[in-house]
């Protein structure tokens, strides 16, 4: 039987690799309160802290095995919280996003019928505004703002030059925005 709390990582590490449950527990003992507290700052949630740091002994138990530590175990382990923490705030931050994005659509839905209305009306106004457009206008703007092709694209389908598509693509817009101003105001 060893004194485990005299023994340095790398012993521990080589015990731990042969499956002794009391070298996990050493190293579990020495680095936890350590690692917690990292990550508790960084989190600013102690049980989402406390499941970071518990995932990281489990990974170290499931792969003792073949655990190989290139420097110290306290280095080794700060950089695990810390690639843990971040992605724990990735995760949070998306989560965050797609939260404020079902917010805006839920309110965008919530919405009065009214405004529903007026949507679809204006929708339909800026439709009979494009058709009013010349010929080429019309289909330069369709191409690019309904069918989402680049302006190179375009040339390439029209058999036209980049800077054509550019100077009917801006007199659509020109003339689709001053009229659409008109029916607002």
């Amino acid at each position: 039987m060893y004194n485990y709390d005299i023994l340095d990582d790398k012993e521990l590490i080589a015990l731990l690799q042969k499956n002794d449950r009391h070298a996990f527990t050493e190293i579990y003992n020495r680095y936890w309160k350590k690692l917690f507290s990292v990550a508790a700052n960084k989190i600013k949630d102690i049980a989402e802290a406390e499941e970071i740091v518990q995932d990281i002994f489990v990974s170290i138990w499931n792969r003792r095995d073949n655990l190989t530590v290139i420097d110290t175990l306290g280095s080794y382990l700060a950089v695990s919280v810390k690639y843990r923490v971040i992605k724990a705030l990735n995760k949070r931050n998306n989560h965050q996003k797609y939260s404020d994005y079902a917010k805006g659509i839920l309110s965008f839905t919530n919405n009065s019928t009214e405004e529903w209305v007026e949507f679809e009306e204006l929708k339909s106004r800026l439709s009979e505004l494009v058709a009013e457009l010349p010929e080429k206008c019309q289909l330069v703007y369709k191409l690019s703002r309904e069918s989402g092709l680049p302006q190179k694209d375009i040339a390439q389908e029209m058999g036209i030059s980049v800077k054509t598509v550019e100077a009917h693509l801006s007199k659509a817009l020109k003339t689709l925005r001053t009229r659409l101003n008109q029916i607002l105001l």
